[in-house]
């Protein structure tokens, strides 16, 4: 086994990147915003079978993107003592014989993502450990309770020990043109926050075209948006790659011209190991190593991590093992 390779992604540089103040509205920059459609979806359609890890690295890859995912629940039947045994399974995602076998340090998640109710319980559960709690926020997932509730919903998330908020935003701002409206509520939401970090999720198969998918991008994060998310996980269509393509180009090209970082996270469908593979080669290609790592990657994802686990128990026994052996809790 070649060791150094996984040692490369048990450390993870620690790098303070200053948070996206947002800049002013700016309507020439979002009205020059277009997508050719059918050269984004020949780019997407290409990666999938044009790269390939294997063996130690491959190890590695999937080592890296644990520590990449936001572990969610978000069920009308979740309870306390679920939530609890998530935060465990985000401590320890993966068995510490698998760990020791890779010559693994332990790792954790990038986070744990849950309703509002449900911060208290996390954010004891996962005291002392460093990893966050995030928030699903402002009338989650629909965005349609009235705004001031809505802001009203961040602060007590925020109050409640939530470091991250992941928002939804009004998709009839999209589907109207009406950016200044977007801007001006990506903003209120941003200044809501506080310190917390907040993820605006666009509901991308809501939007209709991959320009509209561009153009609200860009105005979330001229509003101050410290990452750009797809989707709810409840939409009929969530994260894909030619959506994914339009947003990390639309951060390449904020970074281009402001200088700052905006964070990325795909969310809803992305369950196996192989389709996280294609997004860290995506999210490798398209904007670079810096990216790769959990203040500006995420995925939201809960079975994703199952499959990861068995198919590293497969790497160092030679055999895939049943998925009650990779519990979430």
């Amino acid at each position: 086994m070649q060791a150094e390779t996984l040692t490369e992604t048990q450390m993870l540089p620690q790098v303070t990147e200053p948070r996206n103040p947002g800049m002013d509205l700016d309507m020439d920059w979002v009205r020059s915003v277009q997508a050719n459609t059918s050269a984004i979806e020949r780019r997407a359609a290409s990666l999938p079978g044009r790269r390939s890890v294997k063996k130690d690295h491959q190890a590695a890859w999937l080592l890296r993107a644990i520590t990449l995912i936001d572990l969610t629940t978000l069920s009308g039947d979740d309870t306390e003592a679920r939530v609890r045994r998530l935060c465990a399974k985000a401590m320890q995602p993966v068995r510490p014989d698998l760990l020791a076998a890779l010559g693994m340090n332990p790792i954790t998640t990038g986070a744990v993502c849950v309703y509002h109710d449900m911060v208290p319980a996390a954010v004891a559960a996962l005291r002392g450990s460093g990893v966050p709690v995030a928030a699903v926020s402002t009338g989650f997932p629909g965005g349609l309770s009235p705004f001031h509730l809505r802001v009203a919903e961040i602060g007590e998330s925020v109050a409640a020990g939530a470091e991250e908020i992941d928002i939804v935003i009004s998709r009839r701002h999209v589907l109207e043109g009406n950016w200044q409206a977007l801007y001006d509520e990506m903003r209120a939401f941003r200044d809501a926050c506080g310190d917390a970090h907040v993820k605006a999720i666009l509901a991308t198969g809501e939007l209709g075209t991959l320009r509209n998918v561009a153009r609200a991008s860009l105005i979330c994060m001229m509003a101050g948006a410290d990452f750009i998310k797809t989707s709810t996980g409840k939409e009929s269509v969530n994260a894909t790659l030619p959506v994914s393509l339009v947003m990390i180009r639309a951060i390449r090209d904020y970074h281009a011209r402001t200088g700052y970082r905006v964070g990325y996270k795909p969310a809803g469908g992305i369950s196996k190991a192989k389709d996280a593979l294609v997004y860290l080669s995506l999210i490798k290609e398209e904007l670079g190593n810096r990216w790769l790592e959990p203040d500006l990657f995420r995925f939201g994802a809960s079975s994703l991590l199952g499959d990861i686990e068995r198919q590293l128990e497969h790497h160092v026994t030679g055999a895939y093992s049943a998925s009650h052996r990779h519990a979430m809790g």
